[in-house]
């Protein structure tokens, strides 16, 4: 996390919710990244398309953003692939059955007072943390 730095996080954090109020001003809906990406496969054609572009947008300024800073992509393939599968599967069942992610619920849900998005909010940061630091003491991923 080198390139950190707290001017880059306050405006990459307004974007984000300049982002949430767009699409909940001009489109009605909610900005959770993975109701957007499950949808792309499930809804109808108006529904796909725009889900479509929002997600490709989210690509290209991420990496647009890469290019001008001058950050490195690091890619690293040494992580365990059955690992990666797991938490992949885990992350996509845990968000079906809280209705959300943490865009949706961290950034959307939680500007509106939903109180299921506060919960699920602290539940994501107390499972990450422990996580975060079991795999530290572990030194799987060091």
């Amino acid at each position: 996390m080198t390139s950190f730095t707290p001017v880059a996080a306050t405006i990459g954090g307004i974007l984000i919710g300049v982002a949430a109020v767009l699409l909940m001003w001009l489109n009605g809906r909610i900005a959770g990244i993975s109701g957007i990406l499950y949808g792309v496969f499930t809804r109808d054609a108006a529904e796909r398309n725009w889900r479509l572009l929002f997600v490709a947008g989210l690509v290209v300024g991420g990496i647009l953003v890469q290019q001008f800073r001058g950050v490195p992509l690091i890619t690293r393939v040494d992580y365990p692939l059955l690992l990666l599968l797991a938490a992949g599967f885990l992350v996509g069942v845990g968000t079906r059955l809280g209705s959300g992610c943490t865009s949706g619920h961290g950034v959307c849900g939680i500007s509106r007072l939903s109180n299921r998005s506060i919960i699920a909010t602290l539940t994501f940061i107390a499972f990450g943390m422990a996580t975060a630091t079991m795999v530290r003491l572990s030194g799987v991923l060091s």
